[in-house]
């Protein structure tokens, strides 16, 4: 069986979704993943902000935006009349109405994730109907059924194979499965979401428990390439990537997939195919854990960072301080992406900065604290390992008119990253791609 995951540009019109349909029609057996009607998010979550603002006209306005909108597609979608009127109401009395409803509580934040769900189920409703009406049997599988959360956040992965599975049996002679991507209840049963990594992170936990033949990842765009073609011309699709390579460029700036994503498929050895639902016969990107030896495989590129440097002499020959500097970051929830150090010295960069001033507050206790903003982290990624020589300096090389802030090498054989200021993001890609690929 395979898992298939469409985006929600994929499913973004009615035209759109029929040319999904095909494409898993051709399927033996497969469970398709589904977010969002592109731009329904979105609106859903402004549609929250308006009832958490108290402002119920507003939101009662833009509620009434949203149903013509589907109205429209459920006209555009079905050919019958059976199955236009049997989607009318289940949108109407299950979706909107619910919406409407919210003007009459006192708004809550659980009630915010529960308007941001209807998404996913809206565009799995549709979709499925669609596929009864074109012969294709589909069963729907309610994520809420089997896909949750811990109290860290975490995908509750014994939960998640204990009652998909039985789910999957009861349907035995069924070939088409849908249900929802990155919606969830969480430890108090309650609805909630995956957040990191969405749909992606769906599809991958559910190949994993399954043990799919493989999960594909259908987006608007012909697989990972190896720059970031809205900033470098002449960008190619990476036709093969590691996945600990796929993981580097996807934390690093490639937004076609989370880094997240990949983790479940690559424990349990599942191959991830992305492919683009506009051009369906290209080759796509292949992620799986072979390893192409000597190789430089793309580049990706990090906005809004910024760095906290502190110096300090009490640093030099002493053991803990840097416990006690990360410790700063651990307790205010803040991650930290590259690392440099020197004798009295270290300098990080981070992408969180709602706490950053009481991480510098309490940093000014050991030494003197220095803030950066506007700065990018620029990555390259494929076979780095040591005795490859030339790759570094040909790297490097590239960049010798572009001003660097850091340098981290050597904590993984699959990447090194450069800090510089984000107004020299586009000539830097432009050079590197020029250098390693032309």
């Amino acid at each position: 069986m395979k898992i298939q995951k469409f985006g929600g540009t994929s499913v973004g019109s009615a035209q759109r979704i029929k040319e999904v349909v095909k494409l898993i029609s051709k399927n033996d057996s497969s469970i398709v993943v589904l977010s969002a009607m592109a731009g329904t998010t979105n609106a859903l979550i402004e549609i929250a902000d308006y009832f958490a603002r108290g402002n119920r006209e507003s939101a009662a306005a833009m509620i009434g935006k949203l149903y013509t909108k589907y109205m429209a597609h459920i006209d555009e979608l079905y050919s019958t009349e059976k199955m236009k009127e049997q989607t009318r109401a289940f949108i109407t009395d299950k979706i909107f109405n619910v919406l409407l409803s919210y003007k009459k509580s006192d708004f809550t934040p659980q009630m915010a994730k529960e308007i941001v769900s209807l998404g996913e189920i809206m565009s799995t409703n549709m979709v499925a109907n669609y596929c009864n009406e074109q012969g294709l049997h589909a069963v729907l599988l309610n994520a809420f059924d089997f896909m949750r959360i811990d109290q860290n956040q975490e995908p509750d992965i014994n939960h998640l194979r204990q009652n998909l599975l039985p789910l999957l049996e009861k349907n035995a002679n069924t070939k088409l499965f849908i249900t929802q991507g990155f919606i969830c209840l969480n430890h108090e049963n309650k609805v909630d979401n995956l957040q990191r990594g969405g749909s992606d992170y769906t599809a991958s936990l559910i190949g994993a428990a399954i043990k799919a033949d493989v999960i594909e990842i259908w987006t608007d765009i012909d697989g990972m390439h190896n720059n970031d073609p809205r900033y470098v011309e002449g960008t190619q699709p990476v036709h093969h990537l590691h996945f600990e390579e796929a993981a580097e460029l996807a934390y690093f700036g490639a937004k076609i997939l989370h880094p997240t994503c990949v983790l479940p498929a690559k424990a349990a050895g599942i191959p991830v195919k992305v492919l683009n639902t506009m051009e369906p016969e290209a080759e796509g990107t292949l992620i799986d854990n072979i390893f192409d030896p000597g190789q430089i495989k793309a580049i990706a590129a990090k906005d809004n960072i910024t760095t906290v440097k502190i110096v300090s002499t009490r640093m030099l020959l002493q053991t803990g301080f840097l416990r006690k500097v990360f410790e700063i970051f651990e307790t205010y929830h803040t991650p930290i992406d590259v690392v440099t150090t020197s004798e009295v010295g270290i300098s990080m960069s981070i992408d969180k900065i709602d706490q950053l001033a009481n991480i510098v507050n309490e940093l000014k206790q050991y030494g003197t604290v220095v803030v950066d903003q506007d700065m990018c982290i620029i990555c390259v990624v494929g076979d780095l390992r040591s005795k490859n020589i030339g790759f570094e300096s040909a790297i490097t090389n590239a960049l010798r008119d572009i001003p660097i802030r850091m340098i981290s090498f050597g904590g993984s054989e699959h990447n090194i990253s450069f800090l510089i200021s984000l107004k020299d993001k586009k000539a830097a890609l432009k050079a590197l791609s020029q250098e390693l690929f032309n």
